[in-house]
């Protein structure tokens, strides 16, 4: 077996490939869950995966090469597998089985352990571990109020189009991206980001429980609180804010949030978080010293971590360039 693994604060990437069903199966379950793994043509299994961890969410990419069966005797948290090619079918307890392929994702409750079966030779998939308690948590910002009981996710969704191809294409990214050296993974504030944002477009691109209550209209927000929000980001613009974090600060739900920025300010919180930045940045140049400040060096730390996007950024708000701004304070 051969495996690489890199470490960042938030992140762990692993790579595997091995012939060994034995060692396969041994990998799987230190990854994800205490598994059984048969094949009947073991002289063609090869298990290839990339593994990542983003806080609560266990992104898995994986083929083995040869038709397989799995059967997991206990699930410790909520699973999604969405294959890229070929297919399979999974089930729970006396439940049908549920076909999955590029068009339809599957969709497991943590109510007792499930089967996969029939892999086909073809399959490369996505198995994705989100934990309980961070869907649990991530319900709770996005309502405002508590919640009791699991999600209880369909078993089924669609991955062709819509929110569940997008939801689908993140994770995918996700999993490439963490082998990327110096990749954005490899900032933890956009690890964070990314996990919220898997945690929110999971229960926005399925059906479950909840999803009823979460479609419904957000309660109004005062402006006092909208108001607290901007203060806190003003006084502290280098924070790793994300839109769970300023949620709580205003003490509402994410929707009551991004309800009331689109109305007073016409932006999302986290639009009206890089705007305070690119004004910092915006300061951090004109007042540079030339021989030591650079553009990039100035982005990263004001929490900007694609070169790209701030540029583009920059430029449509400022009507220039960043390089243009540090190169005004060159000749001023």
């Amino acid at each position: 077996m051969d495996a690489g693994e890199g470490q960042g604060l938030a992140t762990a990437a692993n790579r595997f490939a091995t012939h060994s069903v034995d060692e396969a199966r041994a990998v799987l379950s230190q990854q994800f869950y205490d598994m059984k793994l048969d094949t009947s043509t073991a002289e063609d299994f090869v298990l290839d995966a990339d593994v990542l961890t983003l806080g609560g969410v266990t992104i898995g990419r994986m083929s083995f090469g040869a038709s397989i069966r799995a059967f997991i005797p206990e699930l410790e948290g909520y699973h999604v597998v969405a294959p890229t090619t070929g297919s399979f079918r999974v089930g729970q307890g006396r439940s049908a089985n549920t076909q999955v392929t590029a068009r339809t994702g599957g969709l497991l409750n943590p109510t007792g352990g499930f089967r996969a079966v029939d892999f086909s030779p073809d399959c490369d998939t996505l198995t994705i571990k989100v934990d309980k308690a961070a869907v649990h948590r991530q319900l709770e910002i996005m309502m405002g109020r508590p919640v009791y009981g699991h999600a209880n996710f369909r078993p089924a969704f669609d991955i062709s189009h819509g929110a569940g191809r997008s939801w689908v294409g993140l994770a995918r990214w996700a999993a490439l991206d963490a082998s990327v050296p110096g990749g954005l993974l490899q900032s933890p504030m956009v690890c964070g980001r990314i996990e919220q944002t898997l945690l929110e477009g999971l229960l926005l691109a399925t059906d479950h429980r909840y999803r009823d209550a979460l479609d419904a209209p957000p309660p109004s927000m005062s402006a006092t609180a909208v108001k607290r929000v901007m203060d806190a980001v003003r006084d502290n613009p280098v924070e790793p804010w994300d839109a769970n974090r300023l949620a709580a600060v205003a003490q509402v739900s994410l929707r009551t949030l991004q309800e009331a920025f689109r109305k007073e300010l016409r932006m999302t919180p986290m639009g009206f978080v890089h705007e305070v930045r690119l004004q910092h940045v915006r300061i951090a140049l004109r007042t540079a010293d030339p021989g030591v400040t650079t553009v990039t060096e100035t982005a990263f730390s004001w929490g900007f971590v694609h070169l790209g996007r701030f540029a583009r950024r920059y430029r449509s708000r400022f009507g220039e360039p960043p390089s243009r701004t540090l190169g005004a304070a060159r000749t001023g």
